[in-house]
């Protein structure tokens, strides 16, 4: 991270003690000012009139914002003021402010000061719409200097970490997020409009379940009890069907105790679906449909680019089998390999997949499948035929019991979401917990917990359903063309300054 450098801290001092002054004569944070325009809507509504129409029927307006330009010329000077719609250019003159204002406020201002300002619409000789300045008031004295103006804020590791800094001086950085919350919307319009509740569960839980993940411990200390932050939300939403709700859904947040990537933040946005009475397959055809309308409707494009490979949502996705993919990828392997530990471990060998031994068949294939496949995994694809013992809350296959009826769908070589016909056998799911337990028991911290509970509801009955997670990060990496998902996060987790 770039620190500050001597320049900064001595125009740092400078703007400290025009703020004392301020402070003599009174509150230098004044909030009675009150704007009744808008930068883009009067360059929309007025940018176009010609300035002769202007001056015959004259149009008062007040605006506020953050000063971004100032260009002083003696007695009169030009800035430019940006609010949250844009940049609009003001025009000051001496002798038409109220006496001292120009000389003792405006010609003292600084970049990024926030003014608001009182004037009349008028189109300058080179058919700039510009605000004569009436009356003018500084309302927030800025006490550091924005980045330097052809520049930019181009230092990653600052724009993160000051992210309120990138916002000001980077309109692709306030696009992104414009896009991340239209994305949101539309995801929860679609589900809505197709008859899904949406609930909220529970951040802290007793039991962290729904994933294969570690969780964040934390304590209780009225009832000293350890909980855990979320991993998932799916287990709550099952417990919903189980309790009458036939389509529910949660957008939130949810926590895995992770490293940090550019695909990875240990606190993440989930999307978590499920619906009483359709399998995965049709889940599948939900997610390809949802996915594909809200991209058209946040971008007005189907068909992506991203980070120069195209990703199109337009036409159908490809699906295959995990096992016919690890083949695709490792042509010395055939179909049957894929259910043998013998051949499937030498390919794993082969691939730098050192640690085979003691892997049953489902695991090697899904570690090949991780290890040689996944990334190249471009156009939108869904894998299925998972195996069972990597898919514990995913119902088995009627014809081959060791593999599931799940899938995951991949994307620009990442996964983007994960779904599957659930499990609702109440034995058949406790024994899977159970394996669960003794393989967190003999160290894997990303197994899941026994959950009796959950098993209890089960017991009460759980309508066949289906059930899909989208990581909502990720796909809004693909609509905004974003290399990291800390481009999409506006405050994304970082390691402590000191430890750079």
């Amino acid at each position: 991270m770039k620190h500050t450098n001597e320049t900064d801290n001595e125009q740092v001092a400078q703007r400290r003690a025009k703020l004392n002054i301020l402070r003599e004569s009174g509150n230098p944070f004044p909030n009675d000012f009150r704007r009744d325009s808008e930068a883009a809507v009067l360059l929309e509504k007025f940018g176009n009139q010609e300035n002769e129409a202007l001056e015959a029927d004259p149009i008062e307006v007040r605006i506020a914002g953050r000063l971004m330009t100032r260009r002083v010329m003696g007695k009169a000077a030009f800035a430019h003021v940006r609010d949250e719609s844009g940049d609009i250019q003001i025009y000051a003159q001496r002798d038409a402010l109220p006496e001292g204002i120009y000389n003792n406020v405006f010609k003292k201002l600084d970049i990024g000061d926030i003014v608001g300002v009182s004037g009349v619409l008028f189109k300058t000789r080179t058919g700039e719409l510009t605000v004569n300045v009436r009356d003018f008031r500084l309302l927030v004295k800025s006490l550091h200097p924005l980045p330097e103006k052809y520049h930019g804020l181009t230092d990653i590791e600052t724009r993160y970490r000051r992210r309120y800094v990138d916002l000001l001086v980077n309109q692709e950085s306030r696009e992104v997020f414009r896009k991340r919350a239209a994305t949101i919307t539309a995801l929860r319009r679609f589900l809505d409009r197709r008859g899904y509740l949406e609930i909220e569960s529970p951040i802290m839980q007793s039991i962290p379940g729904g994933a294969n993940a570690r969780p964040f411990v934390t304590h209780h200390h009225a009832l000293d009890v350890d909980l855990y932050l979320r991993v998932a939300q799916e287990l709550a939403i099952k417990r919903c069907l189980v309790g009458g709700f036939e389509k529910v859904y949660e957008l939130n947040r949810n926590f895995r105790n992770e490293g940090l990537s550019t695909q990875h933040n240990p606190e993440f946005t989930m999307l978590e679906y499920n619906e009483a009475y359709v399998d995965f397959v049709d889940y599948m055809d939900l997610t390809e449909e949802m996915l594909r309308e809200v991209a058209g409707e946040v971008t007005g494009e189907t068909c992506l680019v991203y980070q120069g490979e195209k990703i199109d949502f337009s036409t159908a996705f490809n699906r295959m089998t995990m096992a016919e993919a690890v083949c695709q990828y490792n042509p010395e392997l055939s179909l049957a390999d894929c259910a043998d530990t013998e051949p499937l471990a030498r390919c794993a060998i082969s691939v730098g997949l050192e640690d085979a031994s003691g892997k049953t068949a489902g695991e090697l294939l899904l570690a090949l499948f991780e290890e040689t496949v996944e990334s190249k995994l471009i156009a939108p694809t869904f894998i299925t035929g998972y195996p069972a013992e990597v898919s514990p809350l995913s119902r088995r296959q009627d014809n081959d019991p060791d593999f599931t009826d799940r899938f995951e769908l991949f994307a620009a070589g990442r996964e983007l979401a994960n779904g599957f016909s659930e499990l609702n056998d109440p034995e058949d799911q406790a024994q899977r917990f159970r394996d669960q337990a003794q393989a967190k028991a003999q160290g894997d911290e990303e197994a899941m917990f026994y959950d009796a509970d959950y098993v209890m509801a089960l017991e009460y009955g759980l309508p066949p359903n289906a059930g899909g997670g989208l990581g909502v990060d990720r796909y809004v990496m693909i609509l905004t063309d974003s290399p990291s998902i800390r481009d999409v996060l506006l405050f994304p987790h970082m390691r402590p300054e000191s430890a750079e």
